[in-house]
């Protein structure tokens, strides 16, 4: 998938990555923005999008950042090796949410 391409491969993307996270977690919440137009002119950039998240679910209550950050990743699995190049997350749960 080549994020020069149009905004149907990030649609696609987008339902695929959310479809991919309620599959692993009870999301109450979900926004993605994608900010792949920033970084096409880098030198290192390679092809793939880069995303910048918000992921509310209460299945991250009582884990650390970082194990809320595997958790996502698991869920994202394969997508990580050539769709995204870069995933931005926030990671909340509900109450969270509701107090930031």
């Amino acid at each position: 998938m080549d994020p020069k391409t149009n905004n149907n491969s990030s649609d696609f993307l987008n339902n695929e990555l959310l479809k991919r996270l309620k599959d692993s977690l009870k999301i109450e919440h979900f926004e993605v923005k994608d900010f792949t137009g920033r970084h096409l002119n880098h030198k290192l950039n390679d092809g793939g999008f880069h995303l910048e998240t918000v992921i509310v679910s209460d299945d991250f209550k009582d884990k650390s950042l970082i194990a809320r950050h595997k958790m996502v990743y698991k869920a994202v699995g394969n997508l990580m090796k050539h769709e995204i190049h870069a995933l931005s997350m926030k990671t909340l749960t509900t109450a969270e949410w509701k107090n930031s």
